[in-house]
């Protein structure tokens, strides 16, 4: 069979015309003639619609962003428990969490000042900046611009001969012990274990001083260097915290200071406990309370309390 083209028309290609051709109902363009590549790009459309609809493919896909996700989530929450452990600065004792407390937390910081013979404030110093010769982080100086910014650290494990508060008079070697723990530790850079709360919203915990000779292996725990020098006697009372080491080591310090009649133990060990003369206070305070509120009234002009009435 012949095929003969009819109703044929040509129109100039560079213009973007066309020649059609029909031969048995069939069509064609004649850019398609010219150019048979054109049909390429609907090929490689239609491959891609395809691939898009690849069960393996779009489950890897999945799998990607999946890991994308853990692996972002697990860098954020990293970085923020390293900024939480080793750089966020504790600005006081309500600052100080049951976590922080419950795992026996270490921090290091400056002693700004010492209140009493057994207490001190610590400004605490995470991180790096402090010091050397790349410091750029400063601690505040003077107690406007402390306060509110330093820990209240109460010492473990001991008790201190009591200074004068509240009219009451001081107790004997109650400024020698004061003046020992401020040449050992005012303005030092300590390390510090953190124990509990105390009552008045102190912080119970255990001072390390750094070592001052080459041939020291550890630093020294200034609890029991205080008790050792006879300045300070060991606390017993209920909740005693001692940290790490425990309580005998104390007694063992205790009892050396006072067969070498040191510090407080110098008349002999027959001396009223930083605890006794507290009792002996609280006891006689207690008394005068109860003796005012059983106190009868004072009687007065029976006129005058008939006038009291209207």
């Amino acid at each position: 069979m012949i095929c003969k083209p009819t109703n044929v028309s040509f129109t100039s290609i560079s213009t973007g015309g066309s020649f059609a051709s029909t031969c048995g109902g069939s069509s064609l363009l004649a850019a398609d003639l010219v150019n048979p590549d054109a049909q390429k790009p609907n090929r490689r459309k239609r491959a891609s619609s395809a691939d898009t609809h690849n069960p393996t493919a779009q489950v890897e896909t999945n799998v990607l962003i999946a890991l994308a996700f853990i692996l972002g989530s697990a860098t954020t929450l990293g970085t923020s428990a390293i900024y939480r452990r080793f750089f966020k600065r504790i600005r006081n004792a309500h600052w100080v969490t049951p976590n922080l407390l419950k795992r026996k937390r270490w921090i290091t910081g400056v002693v700004t000042s010492v209140g009493d013979a057994d207490n001190f404030r610590l400004y605490h110093t995470p991180g790096f900046g402090w010091r050397g010769p790349f410091k750029f982080r400063h601690i505040p100086t003077g107690i406007r611009k402390l306060s509110g910014k330093t820990i209240h650290i109460r010492m473990a494990g001991i008790d201190a001969p009591e200074l004068s508060h509240f009219n009451r008079p001081a107790q004997p070697y109650s400024a020698e012990a004061l003046a020992w723990l401020k040449e050992n530790i005012e303005g030092r850079r300590i390390k510090c274990q953190l124990l509990q709360r105390d009552r008045f919203h102190r912080v119970v915990g255990v001072p390390l001083l750094p070592r001052r000779r080459w041939w020291r292996l550890w630093p020294r725990n200034l609890s029991l260097e205080m008790v050792r020098a006879g300045w300070a006697v060991v606390y017993e009372q209920a909740g005693a915290e001692y940290g790490e080491v425990g309580k005998d080591p104390y007694l063992l310090a205790q009892a050396e200071a006072q067969s070498a009649r040191k510090g407080i133990w110098q008349g002999g060990t027959d001396i009223e406990t930083p605890a006794e003369y507290k009792k002996r206070y609280r006891t006689a305070e207690e008394a005068r309370i109860e003796e005012e509120l059983d106190a009868p009234e004072p009687e007065g002009d029976p006129e005058n309390k008939a006038s009291s009435r209207f």
